[in-house]
């Protein structure tokens, strides 16, 4: 608490809800009552639970992390409470020393705010497409702890992997989606069959979406055909049961009767929209 009053006072925040703010943070406790004794207890930092206030005052908060003096080949990148800390680097030995001194600046931080970090919850992964063989084991540290460093991470709903080839993103989402087909398949026979409208307005309205998420990061992946075909065994499936078709029916037949496009092609449709509306 201490910290964002501070960081108000730096940003010349109107000194009327600079004294609103402060009295918002003062004078607070926390009572527990356990059949006849009662505790009480001073509260010193954090917002009250679910308060209209308290996503707006982490805002301030966190935003002092990612303005950090990071170097320049370095990247923060945050969304609410989640943190990404992207070094690029040319060899594995300079990673592991600058992720070093960038989290050595973030624990810095941390206990100058009063604010504790979980390091189980803190995962280390090395992207490199280098073929040639290399020690990539590196030691990086978080409170005088080391993290475990994986092969794959997921961050915003996005699986990626050490060779950015997003192969286990792409296999996670087709199980998601065959998972909803089964599922909508026993709901179709437990009411007669659902119509071609309703299950067109299913698979647009939820698993399409489901399936080109965060495509402009992964449509690349798209090119190599061991992943197109999981996506189109999907839409196949899909496809059988809007249009009532038999199990030989083609893939290319599908389309035509239902009027879905191949996800392929969806798929690039959404990257391309989306280096349209960026480079506005």
């Amino acid at each position: 608490m201490p910290s964002i009053l501070h960081t108000l006072k730096t940003i010349n925040y109107p000194k009327n809800l600079y004294n609103l703010t402060r009295s918002y943070f003062s004078n607070r406790t926390a009572t527990l009552h356990t059949n006849s004794i009662q505790i009480e207890r001073d509260i010193t930092k954090g917002c009250p639970q679910v308060s209209c206030c308290g996503p707006g005052y982490w805002n301030i908060q966190f935003n002092l992390l990612l303005n950090l003096n990071y170097g320049k080949r370095t990247k923060a990148i945050a969304f609410a409470s989640d943190l990404l800390i992207a070094v690029r680097v040319g060899n594995v030995q300079e990673a592991e020393n600058l992720a070093n001194i960038e989290i050595n600046k973030i624990t810095n931080w941390a206990k100058e705010n009063k604010i504790t970090f979980n390091e189980q919850k803190f995962k280390v992964m090395l992207a490199m497409r280098r073929k040639r063989r290399e020690i990539t084991e590196v030691n990086v540290y978080l409170n005088s702890k080391p993290l475990q460093q994986v092969k794959s991470i997921k961050y915003l709903g996005i699986t990626i992997d050490t060779k950015l080839k997003f192969r286990e993103h792409i296999i996670s989402t087709t199980n998601k989606c065959t998972l909803l087909i089964h599922t909508l398949a026993k709901s179709a026979k437990l009411n007669w069959g659902l119509k071609q409208e309703a299950l067109k307005t299913i698979y647009k309205g939820a698993k399409l979406p489901l399936m080109l998420y965060g495509a402009p990061v992964w449509v690349r992946a798209m090119e190599k055909k061991c992943n197109r075909t999981l996506y189109s065994r999907v839409q196949w499936v899909m496809n059988i049961k809007i249009a009532k078709a038999y199990c030989t029916t083609s893939n290319d037949v599908l389309y035509i009767l239902t009027g879905n496009a191949p996800v392929e092609l969806k798929t690039e449709e959404a990257a391309n929209l989306y280096r349209i509306t960026k480079d506005r």
